[in-house]
């Protein structure tokens, strides 16, 4: 049975490149295409698609407003189509929170050939969405922080100055992230973050969680001195290392090739977690497409470190956790809204064991 997708896009160029891509894969089939939302609700109707691409500025109706209606009244996989712009980042983000299960971006120039490179990356983010789990989401107002939510303070320097909590994620994983990042204390460890997502978007993520959390998060410059209550996000186009000046950790940026197909990789920043916080490290792998990240989380097993994934339940897409699970990377498995508490009630009870490496 092959994977009914309906192209929602007010560009005719985009709309027909689009159906060309997917109907180019033998596991996929567009069963329609509409230049706005109006005519796609009649669509959905009438083809009943298991996928839906949408654009998230549109014509007669905003996309935004569109995908709020459609979460509430038939919930189904969206994949957003964005434009490369603070605007289009800022509404992509927005309507990852409202329920949309990933994203693409329509590339700048030449717009044809463009799309057309991108038919692997689009054709695997169909696939994904097609398998992901679709719920109701319950949706923070961008300008009132939540920080009501944080769990109670550590109140150990040891825990905060000498531990590190390692984070990987992709398809799903800005809300997961968000949900985690959320319950940190102020004086939580230092944190560094690898989620899939291209230049242009991390930096309106890590604003954006910064202004949700207790803790400071930012998109890492490379060079920083990792702090306790910092959290800090690979940028889209570059690899984020741990690394160590002295008795300090340090953030490393690297703009070597894709790991994994990748650029940032998850397995990259797990790599480095391993070789140079060993025993100091807790890695937490969410929700996402793939296997990036298992064989890192393996190695930072093997070096010390203490690691948790979240579970099949509470995942959009089960891939990267699976994949980490089934290699023997992981010591914990739980649901989203509990591992921030399984991760710090980890730290509490072996955080004045910590070990300089």
């Amino acid at each position: 049975m092959k994977i009914k997708v309906l192209i929602v896009d007010d560009s005719a160029l985009i709309r027909g490149v689009m159906k060309e891509i997917i109907n180019s894969q033998p596991d996929m089939e567009v069963v329609g295409v509409a230049p706005d939302p109006i005519i796609a609700r009649d669509l959905i109707k009438q083809t009943n698609p298991d996928v839906l691409t949408l654009d998230v500025e549109m014509p007669r109706m905003d996309g935004l407003d569109f995908l709020e209606k459609l979460m509430r009244l038939r919930p189904m996989p969206v994949v957003m189509v964005s434009s490369l712009t603070e605007r289009g980042s800022e509404i992509t983000l927005r309507a990852l929170e409202l329920g949309a299960v990933d994203f693409v971006t329509k590339p700048k120039m030449s717009i044809q050939s463009g799309m057309l490179e991108y038919t692997e990356l689009i054709a695997d983010k169909i696939r994904a969405a097609s398998k992901a789990k679709v719920k109701a989401r319950q949706i923070h107002d961008p300008s009132k922080p939540a920080t009501e939510s944080a769990l109670p303070l550590i109140r150990n320097p040891l825990t905060s100055s000498e531990k590190l909590i390692i984070i990987g994620a992709s398809t799903g994983g800005t809300e997961a992230i968000k949900d985690f990042l959320i319950q940190m204390p102020s004086d939580c460890p230092g944190i560094l973050i690898t989620q899939h997502m291209p230049p242009g978007f991390t930096k309106s993520f890590a604003q954006r969680l910064d202004n949700l959390c207790k803790i400071d998060v930012k998109e890492s410059e490379g060079g920083e001195r990792i702090l306790p209550g910092h959290a800090y996000l690979a940028p889209g186009h570059s690899h984020l290392q741990l690394v160590r000046s002295g008795a300090n950790y340090m953030t490393q940026l690297d703009q070597g090739p894709p790991v994994n197909r990748h650029r940032p990789s998850v397995d990259v920043l797990f790599h480095s977690a391993a070789v140079h916080a060993g025993k100091n490290a807790v890695g937490v792998i969410l929700t996402g497409m793939g296997k990036d990240g298992a064989l890192g989380m393996l190695e930072m097993k093997n070096a010390g470190a203490y690691n948790f994934a979240q579970d099949e339940a509470s995942c959009v897409v089960f891939g990267m956790p699976r994949e980490a699970i089934a290699v023997g990377g992981t010591h914990e498995v739980g649901a989203l809204q509990a591992l921030p508490g399984m991760v710090l009630g980890y730290l509490a009870t072996h955080g004045s064991r910590a070990l300089r490496v």
